[in-house]
């Protein structure tokens, strides 16, 4: 991809917005299941992708652009915990406003930003652009995740249609 930038703004741009919507439609009960003993429900994948747009991608940019290394970022132990008092339509509107703040760093970026390098302490050197490949997979891939976990009671009851969601169940994580 020549420039990565026009992409990613797409992608950072409608995950929001696709999550206000799910938030707004869906039943909580539906949105806080597991798809599977040790798997993430929809709503711990909002609650990751807050997290991570808190204390992850934001940071990393100003890193490339001050011209500074980073740190890893494990979200088993500095992910943040579900909160039983907040709804999910508040966890999207956080996120959202998270990411709000996030598409005006980004629009700061342009083209000659983009072979920055800076340290990551598991990967080595990586680039800007890179790290914003990254981002848009991350997004997408963590509403692929939350969309199979909403899909699983379904095909649990669609009965002989069952085989024609193989791709799509998920098994129990190893422990």
């Amino acid at each position: 991809m020549e420039n990565i930038l026009p992409w990613v703004h797409a992608v950072l741009k409608t995950t929001p917005e696709r999550w206000s919507y799910l938030s707004a439609t869906l039943p909580a009960e539906l949105l806080a299941q597991p798809p599977a003993p040790n798997e993430w429900s929809a709503l711990e994948c909002l609650l990751h992708l807050a997290d991570a747009e808190r204390a992850v991608f934001p940071e990393r940019v100003r890193a490339f652009l001050e011209g500074r290394d980073f740190a890893a970022y494990n979200p088993d132990r500095e992910g943040s915990k579900l909160d039983p008092q907040r709804t999910a339509l508040d966890l999207a509107a956080e996120f959202g406003r998270l990411r709000a703040e996030s598409l005006a760093l980004l629009a700061r970026l342009t083209a000659a930003d983009l072979p920055r390098q800076a340290r990551h302490p598991e990967l080595g050197m990586v680039t800007l652009s890179e790290l914003l490949h990254e981002w848009a997979g991350h997004d997408l891939m963590h509403t692929v995740q939350a969309e199979r976990a909403l899909m699983q009671p379904f095909i649990q009851g669609c009965g002989p249609w069952q085989r024609y969601f193989a791709d799509h169940i998920v098994a129990p994580a190893p422990s």
